[in-house]
């Protein structure tokens, strides 16, 4: 995408050439006295897209308080009031689909179509918000003492810190914001520091519903280092609840540091996801759900399929399919029509994906196909397929690039102990026919993964659906289904309407 077009881009978003990286909403954008400018980088080319003038401690601070008592204010709105905002707000970022996925797909490198499908990820959750902002419901429970009525009833919680990661750099702030807004929560989100300018523009079509509503406080940010920004709100009492998105070692220190001062976290960390082929399965669906699973984002997905066991017998057929696909993928402008496959988000990400290849090959790896990254400029390297003789060491870790290893197996319960034996549980995936194999794969003895899916691959979640994983995924889940609660405090209610005082479990007293 030509620089020009790229600053006309940011121009109608409203995003400044150098620009305040906090903003209590929607009127007060500020930064520090002396701030340090931060460059955001197009992996494409390495061209500076804008600069972020970055938060300190003192901005989160002076913020803070603010957001406390924006909550004060939100909580006392009808929840079906509520939900009229974020309403609003899906309107508002339908008004603005293209834009703004065009600049995820810019800033972050994923391409275009995966960046407007992540704004409209945006969107279906603020529908599904607004459903559920007239539905917060608690039962109704008998009591045992007679006259008396018992019921539990939610109450927002608090104002939350939301951490973000650069993979989903808005999807997944939508999926807090607009639950925890409809729950009564106002928020601070912290973005990654890769992709700060599409999180400014998000927060600029914030800026625009709360105005419009008369609200302040809701929807804030706050973009800065994590050892002056994200430490303090992860150690700070007055955020009852740290939303992280990041990996597995971060994720450890943010559950450590929240659980010691009794607060709660949602963690949605890595995937080291497998997808299982069996003999009978429909080859054709299932290479095209291999690829996408694979090569999508670049692999830069945490649902991103990443190992693949195939039986025995399909073996040969199945690697033979994938290396033909992967041959005909070729990088670009993942704003240009036709692109399949963008950058890495960095060099660094570079890096790691040259050393993963070298350490599969050192564990007796065949690279089928790719293995290198490209002669050019960008952050742009080959999707890979790996063949391994067993889970080895570099199989066990998740490698956030292109990489694919193909393993065999003989029977089902062995490829079922494979997919199990690694350290993170968030998605898996069969192709089969047969349906005792698929009820196996879901059975309690099966998948152990938060996610387990049958012909379809291990990317791609509905945002009906609660999304998350178990282990060292974190057993965060958001989204939808009851994801909400973890928005709400929970309390439970009982009313005595008689005119005796008859104690629980039979006790007399006195």
């Amino acid at each position: 995408m030509a620089t020009t077009s790229i600053k006309n881009l940011l121009q109608r978003l409203g995003v400044l050439p150098t620009h305040a990286g906090v903003c209590f909403g929607p009127h007060e954008w500020s930064s520090a006295k002396a701030p340090h400018r931060w460059t955001s980088l197009n992996p494409s080319n390495g061209e500076s897209l804008g600069e972020v003038l970055l938060a300190d401690r003192d901005d989160y601070e002076a913020l803070v308080p603010k957001v406390q008592a924006a909550f004060l204010r939100w909580r006392e709105v009808p929840a079906p009031k509520r939900g009229q905002l974020v309403r609003d707000l899906g309107n508002a970022l339908r008004a603005n689909l293209e834009t703004l996925g065009t600049l995820v797909s810019v800033e972050m490198g994923k391409i275009l179509p995966e960046g407007i499908g992540e704004v409209q990820e945006m969107i279906d959750i603020c529908d599904f918000a607004v459903g559920l902002s007239r539905q917060l419901c608690g039962n109704t429970m008998h009591s045992e003492r007679p006259g008396h009525r018992m019921y539990e009833q939610w109450h927002p919680l608090g104002p939350i810190g939301i951490i973000s990661a650069f993979n989903f750099p808005v999807a997944v702030w939508a999926w807090n914001a607009a639950l925890a807004a409809v729950c009564g929560d106002t928020m601070i989100w912290k973005p990654s520091l890769q992709t700060p300018l599409v999180s400014i523009a998000v927060q600029k079509i914030c800026n625009q519903v709360m105005s419009d509503h008369g609200v302040t406080g809701v929807f804030n940010l706050i973009i800065g280092p994590n050892d002056s920004v994200a430490e303090a709100m992860v150690a700070d009492t007055r955020l009852p609840l740290i939303s992280f998105t990041g990996s597995t070692e971060v994720g450890r220190q943010v559950a450590a540091t929240v659980g010691q001062r009794l607060g709660r976290s949602l963690l949605e960390l890595g995937g080291n996801n497998a997808l299982m082929v069996q003999p009978d399965a429909d080859l054709d669906l299932a290479v095209r759900a291999i690829v996408f699973g694979a090569i999508g984002t670049a692999g830069q997905r945490c649902t991103t399929t990443r190992r693949l066991l195939v039986q025995r017998s399909v073996l040969d057929s199945v690697c033979r399919r994938l290396v033909n696909a992967y041959q005909q993928f070729a990088p670009g402008d993942p704003t240009a029509a036709g692109t399949l496959l963008g950058p890495l988000v960095d060099k660094h990400a570079v890096e790691k994906f040259e050393a993963a290849v070298q350490q599969a090959v050192a564990e007796g790896g065949q690279v089928l196909v790719g293995g290198r990254r490209y002669s050019r400029i960008g952050n742009y390297v080959e999707p890979t397929i790996i063949l391994m003789p067993s889970q080895t060491a570099i199989v066990r870790r998740e490698t956030f690039a292109p990489i694919l290893y193909v393993m065999a197996y003989d029977e089902l319960g062995d490829a079922i102990s494979m997919q199990n034996d690694v350290a993170h549980g968030l998605s898996s995936a069969m192709f089969t026919t047969n349906l005792l194999s698929a009820e196996a794969f879901l059975s309690v003895a099966g998948s152990d993964c938060g996610i387990a899916n049958i012909n379809i691959g291990t990317s791609g979640a509905e945002i009906g659906g609660a999304f998350g994983g178990e282990k060292d995924t974190g057993g965060g889940r958001e989204s939808g289904s009851d994801a909400w609660k973890i928005y709400m405090r929970r309390q439970t209610n009982t009313i005595n309407w008689s005119k005796q005082l008859p104690l629980a479990q039979g006790i007399q007293f006195g």
